[in-house]
C-alpha cells in the first residue's frame, strides 16, 4: 500500500508539470508572446514609430516586463519557502497561486490586434508568470521526498518530460483549430472553433481561457494525491524568527564552496536559458516574419525534443549524475545563441542568402530543437542538482534560494538584451549577451561538487545551532 500511495504521489507531482507547461510553451514563447510582439510593434507603428524602431521597442518592453517579473519572485520565493517550512504547509501556497495563474491567464483574451487591452494584458499576464514560477518553487520542494538522491533526477526529468508533452498537445489542439493564419484559416484548413471571429483574432486570443481551463483541470490529480509531510506537533515559530534563520541560510551561502558556485552558475545559465524560451516565438516574428502558425510549429518541434531530452537526460542523471548532463546542456546552447546572433532572413555568418531562401527557417528550427532539447534536460538536471545541495529539513527554503538564484539576476538578461538591442538597433545582435552568461555559467561549474555538499550543510547547521 504504502509503495501505491508513493507511485500515485509520484504521478500527481508530475500532473503540476503537465497542467503549468501551456503557460510557458503556449503563453511565454509560441502563441501569446509573439502575438503580443506583433500587435505591439503595429500599435507603435500606428503611433508614428518607424518598423524597425518599433521592432526593437516591442522587443525592450518585453523584455523590461520580464525583468520585473523576475526580480518580484526572486525576493519573495526564499521568504515563502522559510515560512512554509516552518509552518510545514506548502499545499495552501500552491493553492493560493493557482487561483492566480486561473484568472491571469483567462484575461490574456482581452487583447485586441488594434492594440487595445495592451498594458493590461501584459501586466496580468506576468502576474500569472509570477503566479506560476510561484507555485512552482513549493512544488519542486517536494521532489526530495518524492525518492534517493539517485533517484530524483529520473524523477525530475520524467515529471518535465511529462510537462513538455502537455506543451505538445496544447500546441497542437490551438493551431489545428484555433489559431488563425493570415487567410483566417487554420492549420488544417478549418474556421476557428466555437464560431470565433477570425478578423478579431478570437481563435489567437483563446490562448487564455485554453491556458486557464486546461490548468484547472488537469491539477486536479495534484491536489487528490500529494498531500503535505505530516510533521510532529510544534509550537508556532515566530515570524521574526523564520526570518532570522532564512539570513543565516543566506549568509551560510557563501562559506559552502559548492552550493554557493552553483547557485551562482545556474543563476547566470538559466538566466540566459530564460531568455532564449522568452525571446524565441519574438525574434522568430520580428526578424524572421514567420507567422504565428509557423511559430506554433517550431514550437511543437522544440516541446517534442524537450521532452525526448527530459525523459533520456534524467537517465543519465541517475548514471552519471546532474553535473555532466548540464554541461553539455549549456555546449548546445551556447552554439545555438551563436547561430541566432550570426542569422537573419538575408544571410547567415556573413553569407548573403538568395531572397526567399528557406535556409533561415530550416536553421531556426534546427535552433528551436536545439532549446527545447537542451533546455529541458537542464533544467531538469539543475533541479535534480539543487537536491543534492539542500537541507532534507527545510527544501522549501532550499528551492527558495534556488527561485532566487534564478531570478536574481532575471533582469540581467533582458535588460542586456534592451541595451544591445537598443545601442545596436538589431534584434539579432540583441542576443549577444546570453551568450556570454552561459559561458561563465560553465565556468563556475567547475567548482560545484558533483554529488553535492550535504556534509557541509550539517557541519553550517551544526556551528550556527539551527534546530531542525
Amino acid at each position: 500500500m504504502a509503495e501505491i500511495a508513493l507511485k500515485k504521489r509520484i504521478w500527481g507531482w508530475m500532473a503540476f508539470d503537465w497542467a503549468s507547461q501551456p503557460y510557458y510553451t503556449l503563453g511565454l514563447t509560441f502563441i501569446f508572446g509573439p502575438y503580443f510582439a506583433g500587435v505591439a510593434a503595429e500599435y507603435f507603428i500606428a503611433g508614428g514609430m518607424a518598423e524597425q524602431d518599433a521592432d526593437a521597442r516591442t522587443q525592450s518592453l518585453w523584455s523590461f516586463s520580464q525583468m520585473v517579473a523576475g526580480l518580484f519572485i526572486a525576493f519573495t520565493a526564499p521568504v515563502l519557502g522559510a515560512f512554509a517550512d516552518a509552518s510545514g504547509r506548502k499545499i495552501p501556497w500552491i493553492a493560493f497561486f493557482s487561483v492566480i495563474y486561473i484568472g491571469a491567464a483567462w484575461s490574456l483574451w482581452w487583447l485586441y490586434p488594434d492594440g487595445r487591452g495592451l498594458w493590461l494584458t501584459l501586466i496580468l499576464f506576468y502576474v500569472g508568470f509570477i503566479a506560476a514560477e510561484s507555485a512552482l518553487n513549493f512544488v519542486n520542494a517536494i521532489l526530495p521526498s518524492l525518492g534517493s538522491d539517485d533517484e530524483v533526477g529520473r524523477i525530475s526529468g520524467s515529471g518535465l518530460a511529462v510537462g513538455y508533452w502537455g506543451g505538445v498537445f496544447g500546441l497542437i489542439v490551438m493551431l489545428l483549430f484555433f489559431v488563425e493564419q493570415d487567410s483566417g484559416k487554420t492549420l488544417i484548413g478549418l474556421d476557428p472553433a466555437f464560431g470565433f471571429d477570425a478578423e478579431a483574432r478570437e481563435g489567437t486570443r483563446f490562448i487564455g481561457p485554453f491556458i486557464a481551463m486546461w490548468y484547472a483541470i488537469f491539477i486536479i490529480p495534484f491536489f487528490m494525491w500529494v498531500r503535505d509531510d505530516k510533521l510532529p506537533n510544534k509550537p508556532k515559530i515566530p515570524a521574526k524568527q523564520v526570518m532570522t534563520d532564512l539570513w543565516a541560510t543566506i549568509k551560510s551561502v557563501f562559506r559552502r564552496k559548492s552550493l554557493g558556485s552553483f547557485l551562482l552558475s545556474s543563476m547566470l545559465y538559466r538566466d540566459a536559458l530564460n531568455a532564449m524560451y522568452t525571446f524565441g516565438g519574438v525574434y522568430a516574428r520580428l526578424v524572421l516574419e514567420w507567422s504565428l502558425t509557423m511559430i506554433g510549429i517550431f514550437g511543437i518541434i522544440g516541446a517534442i525534443t524537450a521532452a525526448v531530452t527530459s525523459y533520456v537526460g534524467g537517465f543519465f542523471d541517475r548514471k552519471l549524475g546532474p553535473k555532466p548532463v548540464i554541461r553539455v546542456c549549456i555546449y548546445v546552447l551556447v552554439a545555438v545563441g551563436v547561430v541566432i546572433v550570426s542569422m537573419s532572413r538575408s544571410q547567415i555568418f556573413g553569407i548573403p542568402l538568395p531572397e526567399g531562401s528557406i535556409v533561415p527557417d530550416v536553421i531556426f528550427f534546427l535552433c528551436g530543437a536545439g532549446i527545447g532539447g537542451a533546455g529541458g534536460a537542464l533544467f531538469a538536471s539543475s533541479r535534480s542538482m539543487m537536491v543534492r545541495h539542500a537541507n532534507p529539513n527545510r527544501p522549501t527554503e532550499a528551492f527558495g534560494l534556488f527561485a532566487l538564484s534564478g531570478k536574481a539576476t532575471a533582469f540581467l538578461a533582458p535588460a542586456m538584451i534592451a541595451l544591445f538591442t537598443w545601442v545596436f538597433n538589431s534584434n539579432q545582435l540583441g542576443f549577444i549577451p546570453v551568450i556570454f552568461l552561459f559561458i561563465l555559467g560553465l565556468i563556475l561549474l567547475r567548482w560545484v561538487n558533483a554529488d553535492g555538499d550535504k556534509a557541509e550543510w550539517s557541519a553550517s547547521l551544526a556551528s550556527s545551532s539551527r534546530s531542525p
